[in-house]
Protein backbone atom coordinates (compact mmCIF):
# COMPACT_ATOMS: atom_id res chain seq x y z
CA UNK A 1 0.00 0.00 0.00
CA UNK A 2 2.82 2.64 0.74
CA UNK A 3 4.15 1.57 -2.47
CA UNK A 4 1.12 1.98 -3.96
CA UNK A 5 0.65 5.53 -2.61
CA UNK A 6 4.48 6.80 -3.49
CA UNK A 7 3.15 5.73 -6.90
CA UNK A 8 0.33 7.67 -6.87
CA UNK A 9 2.10 11.10 -5.57
CA UNK A 10 4.87 10.52 -8.22
CA UNK A 11 2.61 10.35 -11.20
CA UNK A 12 0.59 13.32 -9.85
CA UNK A 13 3.88 15.53 -9.25
CA UNK A 14 4.84 14.24 -12.99
CA UNK A 15 1.44 15.51 -14.49
CA UNK A 16 1.66 19.15 -12.62
CA UNK A 17 5.44 19.30 -14.36
CA UNK A 18 4.02 18.34 -17.51
CA UNK A 19 1.09 20.70 -17.64
CA UNK A 20 3.64 23.52 -17.17
CA UNK A 21 6.01 22.34 -19.70
CA UNK A 22 3.62 21.58 -21.87
CA UNK A 23 4.05 24.86 -25.21
CA UNK A 24 0.94 26.01 -25.36
CA UNK A 25 1.63 25.34 -29.40
CA UNK A 26 1.21 21.89 -29.18
CA UNK A 27 -2.76 21.65 -29.04
CA UNK A 28 -4.52 24.40 -31.29
CA UNK A 29 -6.52 26.98 -28.84
CA UNK A 30 -10.22 27.14 -29.08
CA UNK A 31 -11.05 31.09 -29.82
CA UNK A 32 -11.44 32.88 -26.84
CA UNK A 33 -9.62 29.92 -24.74
CA UNK A 34 -6.42 31.11 -25.43
CA UNK A 35 -3.13 28.91 -23.70
CA UNK A 36 -4.91 28.21 -20.46
CA UNK A 37 -7.83 25.84 -22.47
CA UNK A 38 -4.86 24.45 -24.51
CA UNK A 39 -2.77 23.65 -21.34
CA UNK A 40 -5.86 22.10 -19.60
CA UNK A 41 -6.84 19.68 -22.94
CA UNK A 42 -3.21 18.72 -22.73
CA UNK A 43 -2.76 17.97 -19.39
CA UNK A 44 -6.35 15.88 -19.78
CA UNK A 45 -4.63 14.01 -22.43
CA UNK A 46 -1.88 13.32 -20.14
CA UNK A 47 -3.61 12.34 -17.32
CA UNK A 48 -5.52 9.83 -19.42
CA UNK A 49 -2.44 8.13 -20.60
CA UNK A 50 -1.00 7.64 -17.19
CA UNK A 51 -4.70 6.16 -16.03
CA UNK A 52 -4.85 4.05 -19.05
CA UNK A 53 -1.07 2.39 -18.18
CA UNK A 54 -1.18 2.27 -14.71
CA UNK A 55 -4.98 1.33 -14.49
CA UNK A 56 -5.47 2.89 -10.83
CA UNK A 57 -9.04 1.57 -8.79
CA UNK A 58 -10.80 -0.90 -10.37
CA UNK A 59 -10.86 0.31 -14.15
CA UNK A 60 -9.69 -2.29 -16.50
CA UNK A 61 -7.96 -1.98 -19.76
CA UNK A 62 -9.84 -1.44 -22.89
CA UNK A 63 -9.62 -4.74 -24.60
CA UNK A 64 -8.46 -2.51 -28.12
CA UNK A 65 -7.40 0.22 -26.27
CA UNK A 66 -6.32 3.20 -28.88
CA UNK A 67 -4.41 6.24 -28.55
CA UNK A 68 -6.67 8.68 -26.84
CA UNK A 69 -7.55 11.67 -29.41
CA UNK A 70 -10.49 13.72 -30.47
CA UNK A 71 -12.64 11.79 -33.69
CA UNK A 72 -13.50 14.69 -36.37
CA UNK A 73 -16.11 15.25 -38.15
CA UNK A 74 -16.81 13.24 -41.30
CA UNK A 75 -17.44 15.18 -44.20
CA UNK A 76 -20.70 15.79 -46.21
CA UNK A 77 -20.62 12.27 -47.42
CA UNK A 78 -19.21 10.43 -44.34
CA UNK A 79 -21.25 8.44 -41.71
CA UNK A 80 -23.81 10.64 -39.33
CA UNK A 81 -24.35 8.85 -36.09
CA UNK A 82 -27.38 9.81 -34.40
CA UNK A 83 -26.78 8.71 -30.50
CA UNK A 84 -30.17 10.79 -29.13
CA UNK A 85 -31.71 7.05 -28.69
CA UNK A 86 -30.13 3.86 -27.94
CA UNK A 87 -33.44 1.68 -28.39
CA UNK A 88 -31.60 -0.47 -31.13
CA UNK A 89 -27.88 -1.37 -30.03
CA UNK A 90 -27.67 -4.29 -32.62
CA UNK A 91 -27.94 -0.96 -35.22
CA UNK A 92 -25.17 0.92 -33.41
CA UNK A 93 -23.53 -1.99 -33.32
CA UNK A 94 -22.98 -2.08 -36.90
CA UNK A 95 -22.36 1.10 -37.31
CA UNK A 96 -19.42 1.51 -35.03
CA UNK A 97 -18.15 -1.76 -36.01
CA UNK A 98 -17.69 -0.28 -39.78
CA UNK A 99 -16.04 2.67 -37.87
CA UNK A 100 -13.67 0.29 -35.61
CA UNK A 101 -12.43 -1.74 -38.65
CA UNK A 102 -10.50 1.46 -39.97
CA UNK A 103 -6.98 2.72 -39.02
CA UNK A 104 -7.51 4.71 -36.20
CA UNK A 105 -5.70 7.73 -38.08
CA UNK A 106 -8.85 7.35 -40.57
CA UNK A 107 -12.18 7.09 -38.74
CA UNK A 108 -14.16 10.26 -39.19
CA UNK A 109 -17.23 10.28 -37.88
CA UNK A 110 -20.27 12.76 -37.27
CA UNK A 111 -22.27 12.76 -34.05
CA UNK A 112 -25.82 14.06 -34.88
CA UNK A 113 -27.18 17.14 -32.37
CA UNK A 114 -23.81 18.55 -32.04
CA UNK A 115 -22.01 15.30 -29.87
CA UNK A 116 -17.93 14.46 -30.04
CA UNK A 117 -16.35 11.36 -30.73
CA UNK A 118 -13.27 9.74 -29.51
CA UNK A 119 -10.71 7.18 -29.63
CA UNK A 120 -8.87 5.47 -26.71
CA UNK A 121 -9.47 6.44 -23.21
CA UNK A 122 -11.80 9.05 -21.92
CA UNK A 123 -12.47 10.74 -18.69
CA UNK A 124 -15.07 13.50 -17.10
CA UNK A 125 -13.10 15.41 -14.39
CA UNK A 126 -15.08 16.14 -11.00
CA UNK A 127 -15.39 19.72 -11.96
CA UNK A 128 -16.64 19.29 -15.78
CA UNK A 129 -20.20 19.64 -16.47
CA UNK A 130 -20.68 18.78 -20.74
CA UNK A 131 -23.59 18.51 -22.53
CA UNK A 132 -24.21 16.71 -26.02
CA UNK A 133 -24.05 12.94 -26.47
CA UNK A 134 -20.63 10.99 -26.36
CA UNK A 135 -19.03 8.19 -28.35
CA UNK A 136 -16.07 6.55 -26.99
CA UNK A 137 -14.27 4.12 -29.04
CA UNK A 138 -11.76 1.35 -28.05
CA UNK A 139 -11.11 2.99 -24.74
CA UNK A 140 -13.24 2.98 -21.34
CA UNK A 141 -14.96 5.71 -20.51
CA UNK A 142 -14.64 7.37 -16.44
CA UNK A 143 -17.08 9.96 -15.19
CA UNK A 144 -15.83 11.46 -12.27
CA UNK A 145 -18.40 14.87 -13.56
CA UNK A 146 -21.37 15.29 -15.02
CA UNK A 147 -22.59 14.50 -18.07
CA UNK A 148 -25.81 15.56 -19.78
CA UNK A 149 -26.61 13.31 -22.15
CA UNK A 150 -26.01 10.00 -23.56
CA UNK A 151 -22.97 7.62 -23.63
CA UNK A 152 -22.06 5.06 -26.33
CA UNK A 153 -18.72 3.07 -25.67
CA UNK A 154 -17.71 0.50 -28.41
CA UNK A 155 -14.43 -2.36 -26.81
CA UNK A 156 -14.94 -0.60 -23.63
CA UNK A 157 -16.36 -0.05 -20.11
CA UNK A 158 -17.95 2.40 -18.67
CA UNK A 159 -17.27 3.44 -15.24
CA UNK A 160 -19.44 5.52 -13.18
CA UNK A 161 -17.91 6.74 -10.26
CA UNK A 162 -18.69 8.16 -6.71
CA UNK A 163 -20.35 11.71 -7.33
CA UNK A 164 -20.86 11.36 -10.89
CA UNK A 165 -24.13 12.23 -12.60
CA UNK A 166 -25.38 10.66 -16.03
CA UNK A 167 -28.75 12.30 -16.99
CA UNK A 168 -29.28 10.58 -20.08
CA UNK A 169 -28.54 6.48 -21.22
CA UNK A 170 -26.03 4.75 -21.63
CA UNK A 171 -24.58 1.54 -23.76
CA UNK A 172 -21.80 -0.34 -23.43
CA UNK A 173 -20.82 -2.25 -26.77
CA UNK A 174 -18.38 -5.20 -26.20
CA UNK A 175 -17.90 -3.70 -22.60
CA UNK A 176 -19.42 -3.45 -19.29
CA UNK A 177 -21.23 -0.80 -17.38
CA UNK A 178 -19.66 -0.41 -13.80
CA UNK A 179 -21.53 1.63 -11.38
CA UNK A 180 -19.14 2.64 -8.45
CA UNK A 181 -21.10 5.17 -7.09
CA UNK A 182 -22.48 7.29 -9.07
CA UNK A 183 -26.38 8.28 -10.46
CA UNK A 184 -27.11 7.63 -13.79
CA UNK A 185 -30.62 8.69 -14.69
CA UNK A 186 -31.18 6.92 -18.18
CA UNK A 187 -31.22 3.22 -19.32
CA UNK A 188 -28.70 0.90 -18.84
CA UNK A 189 -27.89 -1.48 -21.88
CA UNK A 190 -24.60 -3.86 -22.39
CA UNK A 191 -24.10 -5.62 -25.41
CA UNK A 192 -21.53 -8.15 -25.68
CA UNK A 193 -20.10 -9.62 -29.04
CA UNK A 194 -21.64 -13.17 -28.62
CA UNK A 195 -25.06 -11.33 -28.46
CA UNK A 196 -25.75 -9.93 -31.82
CA UNK A 197 -24.45 -13.56 -33.10
CA UNK A 198 -27.27 -14.99 -31.00
CA UNK A 199 -29.91 -12.92 -32.72
CA UNK A 200 -28.47 -14.23 -36.42
CA UNK A 201 -30.80 -16.39 -37.58
CA UNK A 202 -29.32 -19.62 -39.03
CA UNK A 203 -29.49 -19.72 -43.13
CA UNK A 204 -32.26 -22.53 -44.11
CA UNK A 205 -31.45 -25.73 -44.79
CA UNK A 206 -31.87 -27.23 -48.61
CA UNK A 207 -34.16 -29.77 -49.09
CA UNK A 208 -30.75 -32.26 -49.50
CA UNK A 209 -29.65 -31.01 -46.19
CA UNK A 210 -32.61 -31.04 -44.26
CA UNK A 211 -33.44 -34.76 -45.04
CA UNK A 212 -29.32 -36.21 -44.29
CA UNK A 213 -29.77 -34.16 -41.53
CA UNK A 214 -33.50 -36.12 -40.14
CA UNK A 215 -32.04 -39.56 -41.63
CA UNK A 216 -28.84 -38.67 -39.80
CA UNK A 217 -31.07 -38.41 -36.19
CA UNK A 218 -33.22 -41.45 -37.49
CA UNK A 219 -30.19 -43.79 -37.44
CA UNK A 220 -28.99 -42.39 -34.18
CA UNK A 221 -31.96 -42.89 -32.55
CA UNK A 222 -31.91 -46.94 -33.72
CA UNK A 223 -28.59 -47.03 -32.85
CA UNK A 224 -29.12 -45.85 -29.41
CA UNK A 225 -32.03 -48.17 -28.66
CA UNK A 226 -30.53 -51.13 -30.56
CA UNK A 227 -27.52 -50.77 -27.98
CA UNK A 228 -30.07 -50.49 -25.53
CA UNK A 229 -31.80 -53.55 -26.53
CA UNK A 230 -28.82 -55.70 -26.65
CA UNK A 231 -28.02 -54.79 -23.19
CA UNK A 232 -31.04 -55.77 -21.89
CA UNK A 233 -30.85 -59.29 -23.77
CA UNK A 234 -27.55 -59.86 -22.52
CA UNK A 235 -28.20 -58.95 -18.98
CA UNK A 236 -31.96 -59.89 -18.52
CA UNK A 237 -33.12 -61.67 -21.33
CA UNK A 238 -35.29 -63.98 -19.67
CA UNK A 239 -37.41 -60.73 -18.20
CA UNK A 240 -37.45 -59.11 -22.13
CA UNK A 241 -38.75 -62.43 -23.31
CA UNK A 242 -41.59 -62.59 -20.56
CA UNK A 243 -42.55 -58.92 -21.56
CA UNK A 244 -42.52 -59.36 -25.06
CA UNK A 245 -44.20 -63.05 -24.62
CA UNK A 246 -47.34 -60.56 -22.52
CA UNK A 247 -47.40 -58.08 -25.93
CA UNK A 248 -47.94 -61.10 -27.70
CA UNK A 249 -50.52 -63.39 -26.01
CA UNK A 250 -52.13 -59.96 -24.30
CA UNK A 251 -52.11 -57.05 -26.91
CA UNK A 252 -55.20 -55.66 -26.08
CA UNK A 253 -55.00 -55.86 -22.00
CA UNK A 254 -51.52 -54.27 -22.08
CA UNK A 255 -52.64 -51.27 -24.45
CA UNK A 256 -55.24 -50.79 -21.66
CA UNK A 257 -53.43 -51.05 -19.05
CA UNK A 258 -49.84 -48.81 -20.21
CA UNK A 259 -52.86 -46.17 -21.11
CA UNK A 260 -54.05 -46.14 -17.88
CA UNK A 261 -50.54 -45.97 -16.67
CA UNK A 262 -49.77 -42.95 -18.35
CA UNK A 263 -52.90 -41.45 -17.11
CA UNK A 264 -52.09 -42.28 -13.70
CA UNK A 265 -48.44 -41.20 -13.47
CA UNK A 266 -48.50 -37.72 -12.67
CA UNK A 267 -51.15 -38.45 -9.91
CA UNK A 268 -48.95 -40.87 -8.38
CA UNK A 269 -46.18 -38.67 -8.66
CA UNK A 270 -48.14 -36.30 -6.65
CA UNK A 271 -49.35 -38.98 -4.28
CA UNK A 272 -45.40 -40.06 -3.41
CA UNK A 273 -44.37 -36.82 -2.83
CA UNK A 274 -46.88 -35.76 -0.13
CA UNK A 275 -46.90 -38.99 1.53
CA UNK A 276 -43.18 -38.62 2.34
CA UNK A 277 -43.82 -34.65 2.60
CA UNK A 278 -45.75 -35.36 5.71
CA UNK A 279 -43.41 -37.95 7.59
CA UNK A 280 -40.02 -36.88 9.02
CA UNK A 281 -37.95 -39.28 7.72
CA UNK A 282 -40.04 -39.06 4.15
CA UNK A 283 -38.60 -35.10 3.59
CA UNK A 284 -35.29 -36.41 3.58
CA UNK A 285 -35.79 -39.86 1.39
CA UNK A 286 -37.58 -37.10 -0.76
CA UNK A 287 -34.91 -36.53 -3.37
CA UNK A 288 -33.99 -40.36 -3.85
CA UNK A 289 -37.49 -41.49 -4.12
CA UNK A 290 -37.86 -38.75 -7.21
CA UNK A 291 -35.17 -39.84 -9.06
CA UNK A 292 -35.87 -43.67 -8.44
CA UNK A 293 -40.27 -42.48 -9.49
CA UNK A 294 -38.36 -41.04 -12.83
CA UNK A 295 -36.21 -43.88 -13.72
CA UNK A 296 -39.06 -46.41 -13.22
CA UNK A 297 -41.22 -44.42 -15.92
CA UNK A 298 -38.08 -44.24 -18.10
CA UNK A 299 -37.22 -48.14 -17.78
CA UNK A 300 -40.77 -48.83 -17.96
CA UNK A 301 -41.63 -46.89 -21.23
CA UNK A 302 -37.90 -47.75 -23.00
CA UNK A 303 -37.79 -51.26 -22.09
CA UNK A 304 -41.18 -51.83 -23.14
CA UNK A 305 -40.94 -50.19 -26.23
CA UNK A 306 -37.71 -52.83 -26.78
CA UNK A 307 -40.13 -55.78 -25.95
CA UNK A 308 -42.45 -54.98 -28.63
CA UNK A 309 -39.40 -54.55 -31.37
CA UNK A 310 -38.78 -57.64 -29.78
CA UNK A 311 -42.04 -59.73 -30.02
CA UNK A 312 -42.37 -57.82 -33.77
CA UNK A 313 -38.63 -59.56 -34.62
CA UNK A 314 -39.74 -63.11 -33.27
CA UNK A 315 -43.08 -62.87 -34.94
CA UNK A 316 -41.52 -61.65 -38.53
CA UNK A 317 -38.96 -64.71 -38.11
CA UNK A 318 -41.09 -67.23 -37.08
CA UNK A 319 -43.55 -66.45 -39.76
CA UNK A 320 -40.47 -66.77 -42.24
CA UNK A 321 -39.36 -70.16 -41.25
CA UNK A 322 -42.16 -71.57 -41.21
CA UNK A 323 -42.20 -70.48 -45.00
CA UNK A 324 -39.00 -72.41 -45.16
CA UNK A 325 -36.81 -69.67 -45.33
CA UNK A 326 -33.24 -70.78 -43.74
CA UNK A 327 -32.53 -67.75 -41.11
CA UNK A 328 -29.85 -69.26 -39.23
CA UNK A 329 -30.01 -69.49 -35.28
CA UNK A 330 -32.84 -67.20 -34.36
CA UNK A 331 -31.69 -64.64 -31.11
CA UNK A 332 -32.91 -62.05 -29.24
CA UNK A 333 -30.84 -60.10 -30.87
CA UNK A 334 -32.19 -60.76 -34.31
CA UNK A 335 -35.40 -60.54 -33.00
CA UNK A 336 -34.24 -56.68 -31.59
CA UNK A 337 -32.86 -55.58 -35.00
CA UNK A 338 -35.36 -56.37 -37.09
CA UNK A 339 -38.10 -55.50 -34.94
CA UNK A 340 -36.53 -51.99 -33.82
CA UNK A 341 -35.98 -51.48 -37.89
CA UNK A 342 -39.88 -52.14 -38.45
CA UNK A 343 -40.54 -49.46 -36.10
CA UNK A 344 -38.24 -46.87 -37.42
CA UNK A 345 -39.53 -47.63 -40.81
CA UNK A 346 -42.09 -44.52 -40.46
CA UNK A 347 -39.39 -42.43 -39.37
CA UNK A 348 -37.32 -43.43 -42.11
CA UNK A 349 -39.81 -42.33 -44.20
CA UNK A 350 -40.70 -38.66 -43.15
CA UNK A 351 -36.84 -38.75 -42.89
CA UNK A 352 -36.66 -38.89 -46.93
CA UNK A 353 -40.21 -37.26 -48.00
CA UNK A 354 -40.61 -34.91 -45.22
CA UNK A 355 -40.43 -31.86 -47.55
CA UNK A 356 -43.36 -32.80 -49.38
CA UNK A 357 -45.82 -30.42 -48.07
CA UNK A 358 -48.86 -32.70 -47.27
CA UNK A 359 -47.35 -36.30 -47.93
CA UNK A 360 -45.11 -35.26 -44.98
CA UNK A 361 -47.44 -34.11 -42.19
CA UNK A 362 -49.39 -37.05 -42.71
CA UNK A 363 -46.16 -39.12 -42.37
CA UNK A 364 -44.93 -37.61 -39.47
CA UNK A 365 -48.40 -37.93 -37.97
CA UNK A 366 -48.57 -41.90 -38.36
CA UNK A 367 -45.12 -42.21 -37.62
CA UNK A 368 -46.56 -40.41 -33.96
CA UNK A 369 -49.36 -42.00 -33.94
CA UNK A 370 -47.83 -45.54 -34.42
CA UNK A 371 -45.04 -45.16 -31.48
CA UNK A 372 -47.39 -43.69 -28.90
CA UNK A 373 -49.33 -47.06 -29.65
CA UNK A 374 -46.60 -49.44 -29.46
CA UNK A 375 -45.04 -47.64 -26.75
CA UNK A 376 -48.09 -47.44 -24.64
CA UNK A 377 -48.63 -51.30 -25.36
CA UNK A 378 -45.11 -52.19 -24.27
CA UNK A 379 -45.54 -49.88 -20.78
CA UNK A 380 -49.26 -52.04 -19.94
CA UNK A 381 -46.84 -55.33 -20.72
CA UNK A 382 -44.19 -54.63 -18.50
CA UNK A 383 -46.82 -53.15 -15.52
CA UNK A 384 -48.48 -56.05 -16.27
CA UNK A 385 -45.35 -58.59 -15.84
CA UNK A 386 -43.61 -57.03 -13.33
CA UNK A 387 -41.04 -56.15 -15.04
CA UNK A 388 -40.49 -59.42 -16.68
CA UNK A 389 -41.00 -61.31 -13.11
CA UNK A 390 -44.72 -61.99 -13.34
CA UNK A 391 -45.80 -64.71 -16.67
CA UNK A 392 -49.60 -65.15 -16.03
CA UNK A 393 -50.04 -63.07 -18.97
CA UNK A 394 -47.17 -64.11 -21.45
CA UNK A 395 -49.11 -67.75 -21.83
CA UNK A 396 -46.51 -69.61 -20.26
CA UNK A 397 -48.35 -71.24 -17.52
CA UNK A 398 -50.87 -74.34 -17.46
CA UNK A 399 -54.46 -72.80 -16.61
CA UNK A 400 -55.93 -74.14 -13.34
CA UNK A 401 -58.06 -76.17 -15.08
CA UNK A 402 -55.15 -78.11 -16.15
CA UNK A 403 -54.31 -79.40 -12.53
CA UNK A 404 -57.45 -81.50 -11.95
CA UNK A 405 -57.62 -85.09 -12.15
CA UNK A 406 -60.83 -84.45 -15.19
CA UNK A 407 -58.25 -82.80 -17.66
CA UNK A 408 -55.30 -84.88 -16.52
CA UNK A 409 -57.10 -88.24 -17.27
CA UNK A 410 -60.26 -87.26 -19.53
CA UNK A 411 -60.11 -85.43 -23.14
CA UNK A 412 -58.22 -82.21 -23.09
CA UNK A 413 -59.31 -79.00 -23.91
CA UNK A 414 -56.13 -77.09 -24.09
CA UNK A 415 -54.34 -79.83 -26.70
CA UNK A 416 -52.91 -81.86 -24.12
CA UNK A 417 -52.83 -85.48 -25.17
CA UNK A 418 -55.06 -87.74 -23.49
CA UNK A 419 -53.20 -90.65 -21.05
CA UNK A 420 -54.60 -93.62 -20.13
CA UNK A 421 -55.84 -93.69 -16.54
CA UNK A 422 -53.55 -96.10 -14.14
CA UNK A 423 -54.62 -98.48 -12.96
CA UNK A 424 -57.54 -99.20 -15.48
CA UNK A 425 -58.16 -102.41 -17.44
CA UNK A 426 -57.95 -102.68 -21.18
CA UNK A 427 -60.99 -104.79 -22.45
CA UNK A 428 -60.33 -106.56 -25.51
CA UNK A 429 -62.26 -108.90 -27.73
CA UNK A 430 -65.39 -108.90 -30.24
CA UNK A 431 -67.86 -105.72 -29.53
CA UNK A 432 -64.68 -103.98 -27.77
Amino acid sequence: MPTRKLARALSSLVLSSLVFLTPSTSVAAPSGGGGISAAAEAARGLWEKIQQLRGEGDTTRARNSARPQLIEAAGPDGPILDLSNLSDPIAIEEQLARLAALPDDDVRATIAGGGSARLGAFSIGSEQRISGNILIMKGNAEVFGHLAGNLVTYDGDIIVHPGAVISGDVLAVHGLVREQGGEIGGEIQTLSASARTARAAPPPLSSTQLTLRRLAGVVGVFLALAALGYGLAAFGRNNLQVVSDTVSHSFGRAFVTGLVGQILILPTFGMLVVGLVLSVAGILLLPFAVVVYALLVIVGVVGGYLAVAHAMGEAYTRKRLAQGVLLGSPSSYGFLFSGLAATMALWAAWATFGWVPLAGDLIRGAAILVTWLLGTAGLGAAMLSRAGVRENFAGRIIPPEALTDEYLWATPQYGVPAAKRPGASTRTGPGV
